[in-house]
């Protein structure tokens, strides 16, 4: 490990051994004290908050999907904004909402008829969701958003962890990922925080395992002379982990969150995000690489992505406040939960 892996190191031990030891007495996320009226949640709100609660995607033709609900209501408690935390529970509840379990269909298209054609899951959107109602009982004292959670969490423990390759791993969605012989994973959907938030609570249930699985599959996931992981990834049932086939082997826009969510969540001290910091501490770095060829994307990293850079180097100080005018719905996003990010880091330091 080198000088910064080391620094970094300190800077995040506590929080790393509170998970991976299950030391945690309370839940593992406070909310974050921002004032109402934060300028950069009502500009995000703006911008991409529709009047009847749907977070619309700027760069996808103004669809909705539930990461974007799953956000939106998470910024929401964040920002002790109640009346948006309902408005975009109520809009997911009545389009999204599966008939046959707690969980939600993934994509809305206002375009197309009918708007959700499709009703798998996505498991990071299903997992903020249960995870930002949780928080808004906890804020506002309303029984409902806890009973949602808990049915929302339950679906997820019984449905979407499964043993692959003696990993315990978070399944994209209920449909399409695990075969025979093999399981299509994404690191970027450990949402660290909020699985440390339900192994606090629930002790009892396979969080912890879920977590170091993940911890133990990114030390893994370097690939190339880049040695970063691949947004997709295929682990055998042998446990062999490479590059998934179907999606192009790039580090980029997917997992862009994964050193987000696993630096919130206490886990900063593992080898390949020294190998991700490393290769964002250039002037422009590109938005994507290859992790096979080595080609890169021929435009920099979002604002959002600057931020995420800036938390996982330790500097704080350098994540803007507010979604500058020309960035869409996923940087905007990705900035914001970089503030609530650090915010809470600094919570726990103190």
């Amino acid at each position: 490990m080198n000088g910064k892996s080391v620094k970094a190191a300190v800077i995040y031990l506590l929080g790393g051994l509170l998970v991976l030891l299950g030391l945690a007495s309370m839940p593992a996320s406070a909310n974050a004290n921002f004032a109402v009226g934060d300028p950069g949640w009502e500009a995000y709100k703006k911008r991409f908050l529709l009047p009847e609660g749907r977070i619309v995607d700027t760069a996808n033709n103004n669809i909705s999907h539930t990461e974007g609900q799953g956000w939106g209501m998470f910024l929401a408690v964040q920002f002790n904004d109640r009346q948006a935390f309902d408005r975009i529970w109520q809009w997911t509840e009545a389009h999204l909402a599966r008939q046959d379990i707690a969980l939600y269909a993934w994509r809305y298209d206002p375009n197309a008829q009918p708007p959700v054609a499709d009703n798998n899951n996505a498991t990071d959107g299903d997992l903020f969701a249960a995870w930002s109602l949780q928080l808004a009982a906890d804020r506002w004292g309303d029984e409902r958003y806890a009973q949602r959670s808990e049915a929302i969490r339950g679906a997820i423990r019984d449905h979407l962890i499964a043993d692959v390759g003696g990993y315990q791993v978070l399944l994209p969605g209920l449909d399409g990922f695990r075969h025979k012989t093999f399981t299509d994973i994404n690191l970027s959907y450990w949402v660290i925080p909020a699985l440390r938030d339900f192994a606090a609570r629930h002790p009892d249930e396979p969080w912890l395992a879920v977590i170091d699985s993940g911890r133990q599959l990114l030390e893994r996931a370097q690939f190339g002379s880049s040695q970063l992981p691949a947004d997709w990834l295929r682990l055998q049932t042998s446990g062999e982990l490479r590059p998934a086939e179907g999606w192009p082997p790039r580090f980029g826009f997917e997992n862009i969150r994964t050193p987000l969510y696993f630096t919130w969540g206490g886990l900063r001290d593992i080898d390949t995000l020294e190998d991700i910091a490393r290769f964002w501490d250039q002037s422009a770095p590109p938005a994507w690489v290859d992790v096979e060829s080595g080609d890169t994307a021929e435009y920099p990293i979002s604002q959002g992505g600057k931020a995420i850079s800036a938390l996982l180097s330790g500097r704080p100080w350098a994540i803007d406040i507010t979604p500058a005018a020309g960035e869409n719905y996923y940087s905007a996003t990705l900035l914001l939960l970089t503030r609530v990010a650090a915010a809470q880091i600094s919570l726990s330091a103190g």
